[in-house]
């Protein structure tokens, strides 16, 4: 078990996981063939990359999926074993420290270790990936039960997740929260990188002010004045939350930006603006060091969090503020 006070230490080399699309050159064998890692036992301590301290007094919990780190066009699984020590190094290493530690300040952070689907999954759903998904989301789904069964005690939620993690978040909200009694312990849910309907849940509703609690927020984050090929299938008509105001405001200014964190463990203040366009944000080149290295690159999806991280931490904050006022006894 990992411990977020000794996660924060560890500081990783490059940004992030590069999640991009990828189209392998090697046989891929069809789901039914391939070999089911063993299910995760979400009793065992084990099972889990963050566990918080009975010790904390933060009166909030964060639920965190993390998002596809199985890249590799030369990794032939479908999905991955909770006990494969190089994944759980970069749930450690890149998610939990550039992602979830955003929330750190917000609540007691619970991180389960789940099989998750290759990337390949979301290019050929219909040959594997949806058998692949589907498994990596029983898990999501068992960990969260366990979760509140075991550790919750009626506490405030804040589901937390980006790219496979918002997937996964989207049919837990469905299952738990949406038109559920559940829905009154939840502050919010933060779930970037994918595309949401603004009427995506029954009774979860988009939240469009800084202190609103009980809703969501989702963004997709694209370099300015660009669109990707698959603009009209996956972002177009799509929730694009501002993650600097969260409002409706369609741009912001560089001093309105509250901080970036970078690579290097450092965090950069009114280090780019944004525009909100439908079903998408668009951002300036951030200011970070080597920022040239990266003049050519047009998908942001990998900063979705880490380029908003001091934006969320201090709206996070607000939101369980501004629950626990209203769920005074």
């Amino acid at each position: 078990m990992f411990r977020l006070r000794c996660l924060l230490k560890t500081l990783p080399v490059f940004l992030l996981i590069l999640l991009v699309g990828c189209k392998s050159t090697y046989k891929i064998e069809s789901f039914s063939q391939s070999i089911t890692p063993v299910k995760p036992n979400y009793q065992l301590k084990e099972s889990w990359a963050v566990l918080p301290s009975n010790t904390s007094e933060l009166e909030a919990d964060i639920f965190y999926i993390y998002p596809t780190l199985m890249t590799s066009d030369k990794d032939l699984r479908w999905n991955i074993a909770i006990t494969d020590s190089i994944q759980n190094a970069k749930i450690i290493n890149t998610a939990v420290r550039f992602q979830a530690s955003a929330w750190a300040n917000s609540g007691k952070i619970y991180v389960p270790i789940y099989r998750q689907a290759h990337l390949r999954a979301y290019f050929n759903f219909e040959s594997g990936g949806k058998e692949a998904l589907t498994l990596a989301y029983s898990d999501v789904k068992a960990a969260f039960e366990t979760y509140l069964k075991k550790y919750n005690k009626g506490r405030p939620i804040i589901i937390a997740g980006h790219s496979q993690g918002s997937t996964h978040a989207r049919l837990l909200l469905k299952d738990f929260f949406d038109d559920k009694p559940l829905q009154k312990q939840l502050i919010a849910a933060y779930i970037p990188g994918i595309g949401f309907k603004k009427d995506e849940f029954k009774t979860i509703k988009l939240m469009t002010k800084p202190n609103e609690t009980g809703g969501f927020v989702s963004w997709n984050t694209y370099k300015r004045n660009k669109l990707p090929k698959n603009y009209n299938k996956w972002y177009k008509g799509k929730v694009a939350s501002n993650p600097i105001t969260w409002d409706a405001a369609k741009h912001t200014k560089r001093e309105d930006h509250k901080g970036f964190l970078y690579s290097n463990g450092k965090l950069y203040k009114n280090a780019l603006k944004i525009e909100v366009i439908d079903g998408m944000i668009w951002t300036t080149l951030p200011k970070f060091p080597h920022r040239l290295f990266a003049i050519f690159k047009k998908s942001y999806h990998v900063g979705d969090i880490n380029l908003f991280w001091t934006d969320i931490q201090q709206n996070a904050e607000l939101r369980v503020k501004n629950w626990l006022e209203n769920h005074k006894n």
